[in-house]
């Protein structure tokens, strides 16, 4: 399929597929809990109330006290699924989830929710940028980045499955829906297209602007892989060096800070394996600031025309 024929089916906020998915995990896993540090309703964790209030813990405004008792519930055999902005369930934490969970890789599912600039208007205290580079470093923790509304649920889903630590990292605003449930395989990148002169990997929101970015170069007459690196850690590290091998250059597209993200993790894939040369997308050292989601993407360089620059920059900086 081109790129130009791929279609949001609508618009949907990805948190509200994290909420959908604990509900229908839950049904099937007695053991789930949910904590959340007195966002509910942002968690969108109404349902899972509703239906299993005995299984849901208001902890407050104490995020590292629930990190404690999440801990704590994982040695007494529950999957607990801590739930808060992304920036109080990493930066605000950090000791008690390295401590308490990491280092005895307990069973707890860290789901954080107004994570990169689409936040808007809460502004730079709100706005963590740093979030996947601070889990990704902790031994033992998965890291996923869901792209849309279904691939937050199936991810939401699976990690209910999956024994051990994971970050469960997706955001506040309506995105396009272009995903299906089935196509998320956990540790596996996604191909929306496969292309020969340059690849494009990105992770949650900014996948869809990866794919109409790849459309409007494709309709230059440049062959474009886009890939979705949902599954930032542990990384599907083959398909990153069989995509560059055969591209030879690419771009990296991440709502996060470019020092430590997920264009860090595939500049190191690339440079044990098959060094290119890469142009990365995200924020360059800096806060983000209240503003749209919209605004705020284009003023910091995350913008649709911003990956078709960079993507006509590294293809010049390629050696054929």
């Amino acid at each position: 399929m081109a790129l130009k024929d791929i279609q949001s089916s609508g618009s949907k906020d990805t948190r509200s597929g994290f909420g959908d998915g604990i509900v229908e995990a839950a049904r099937e896993n007695e053991n789930i809990v949910a904590l959340t540090a007195d966002l509910l309703g942002s968690m969108k964790l109404n349902q899972f109330v509703k239906e299993f209030p005995e299984r849901f813990i208001q902890c407050g405004i104490a995020e590292a006290n629930m990190i404690g008792i999440a801990a704590g519930m994982a040695i007494g055999g529950k999957i607990p699924f801590t739930t808060t902005f992304a920036n109080f369930s990493t930066g605000r934490v950090y000791d008690q989830i390295r401590q308490s969970v990491a280092y005895s890789n307990k069973n707890v599912k860290i789901c954080a929710s107004h994570a990169g600039v689409t936040l808007g208007e809460d502004g730079a205290t709100h706005q963590i940028l740093e979030d996947i580079g601070m889990m990704k470093m902790l031994p033992g923790m998965a890291v996923v980045v869901p792209c849309d509304y279904n691939q937050t649920k199936a991810a939401t889903k699976y990690i209910a499955k999956h024994e051990g630590p994971v970050y469960l990292r997706f955001g506040r605003p309506s995105w396009p829906i272009f995903t299906k449930e089935e196509d998320f395989v956990f540790g596996k990148a996604q191909y929306f297209s496969e292309g020969t002169d340059v690849t494009i990997f990105a992770c949650g929101h900014l996948v869809w602007n990866a794919i109409q970015a790849g459309a409007e170069l494709e309709a230059k007459g440049i062959s474009v892989e886009v890939i979705n690196l949902h599954t930032v850690k542990p990384l599907d590290e083959e398909a990153i060096i069989n995509s560059i091998k055969k591209t030879k250059c690419a771009v990296t597209a991440e709502e996060h800070n470019i020092y430590g993200g997920m264009g860090d993790a595939v500049a190191q894939v690339a440079a044990k394996n098959f060094p290119i040369p890469i142009e990365y997308i995200g924020t360059k050292d800096t806060f983000g600031e209240s503003g749209t989601p919209k605004d705020l993407l284009k003023k910091y360089g995350m913008d649709l025309s911003d990956i078709i620059a960079a993507a006509e920059k590294v293809l010049a900086r390629k050696v054929m």
